[in-house]
């Protein structure tokens, strides 16, 4: 029998460690559902366009899911992670807006969750030096969230943002001592690097941090409506405050295939499955179901259900969203409210990590 080559065994170690994580995922559900006080979540996104259903199905939902069964959330707006790979940080001041709206809309409630922008928080950006000298250069390199991100950029010289940007996102997860991040099994690299920050830095000077877990999504990834990534910068998706005649419109773009019968087959015909997925998370059936209600309706048929099942869910959402839109003192009120909330979290744990680090000279 041939010895295993290298790289499978790093593919068995990967898989391995993916099956641990899943099981503990399991488990941390349970958890939650005995003791939610227990935890703390940490997740947020950056605000580089509107929010749309790829996000909602992914991540979204989920923030409101745990948010109502009483884990503390905190959510933080990454306008700094903007400029990561970009000259041009775009309507910076709208888009923060439109993303603290949809949060809003979505069920987030401000007077249980925390909502921050990177940018108010200076003692949070500062936990990034001491968290600097907990990694070297070549575990930068070799980190696959840096590696995705730069050749996102299309080869451009890669800015020294983007390099430390796993230790910036240490500080985002541990500058509130989070011991939960959700996360996709592509993002279980980054979760490790803050883990390996944490632990470093209870070794050599004090135990300070806990070594934050990983809550994989429940929900499948989401495809565009070309079957490729779901992207702003592609047009291919469906964005949260879109109108019902606008989502409509959008679906009968959506690309399916030649056969007319619908069945639900992720492998064979992901474009249709990617259709009848999204129908099922709007509508809470099934999948393979809603195929065979559909028959041979054809693609037609398939984006008729699609489209009715999504603007439905999201009717109320929709609804909200123009209340809110109405009214943009509030949404200046919350995050000023985040920020206040996080800066005094943020300045007690850069005094606890100072003061570990020897580094208090007095009043």
């Amino acid at each position: 029998m041939p010895d295993a080559q290298p790289e499978d065994v790093l593919s068995d170690d990967i898989e391995k460690s993916l099956q641990r994580s899943v099981a503990r995922s399991e488990e941390i559900e349970r958890e939650i559902a005995a003791d939610p006080s227990t935890f703390r979540v940490l997740t947020g996104d950056r605000p580089t366009g509107r929010l749309h259903l790829g996000h909602y199905l992914g991540t979204l939902a989920n923030r409101v899911r745990l948010q109502d069964a009483g884990v503390e959330t905190v959510l933080v707006v990454a306008d700094y992670q903007v400029i990561m790979d970009r000259d041009d940080a775009g309507p910076l001041a709208e888009r923060v807006r439109g993303l603290v709206t949809d949060y809003l809309a979505a069920g987030i409630d401000p007077e249980r969750t925390t909502i921050f922008t990177h940018s108010s928080v200076p003692a949070l950006n500062q936990l990034v030096l001491p968290f600097l000298s907990m990694v070297t250069d070549s575990e930068l390199k070799r980190n696959p969230t840096v590696k995705a991100e730069h050749e996102a950029t299309g080869g451009r010289p890669m800015s020294g943002l983007l390099f430390t940007y796993p230790v910036h996102q240490a500080a985002d997860i541990l500058f509130c001592k989070a011991n939960l991040v959700p996360v996709g099994k592509d993002q279980l690299p980054h979760l490790e690097a803050t883990r390996v920050v944490a632990r470093r830095f209870n070794e050599k000077y004090a135990r300070t941090f806990p070594l934050p877990e990983a809550l994989l999504s429940r929900t499948a990834n989401v495809l565009g409506l070309d079957g490729e990534k779901m992207s702003k910068s592609r047009g291919n998706t469906i964005e949260l405050g879109m109108t019902a005649d606008q989502t409509a419109k959008q679906f009968k773009r959506a690309v399916t295939d030649s056969d007319r019968h619908i069945t639900y087959d992720p492998i064979g015909r992901p474009t249709v499955a990617n259709l009848l997925q999204i129908a099922a998370a709007c509508s809470g059936g099934d999948p393979a179901r809603i195929a065979a209600e559909i028959g041979d309706g054809g693609g037609g048929g398939l984006k008729a259900v699609v489209t009715e099942a999504v603007n439905e869910h999201l009717a109320p959402l929709r609804a909200r969203r123009l209340e809110l839109e109405a009214d943009p003192g509030y949404i200046t009120s919350v995050l000023a409210e985040g920020n206040k909330r996080a800066n005094e979290v943020a300045d007690a744990t850069l005094d606890e990590v100072r003061a570990a680090m020897g580094m208090v000279y007095g009043a």
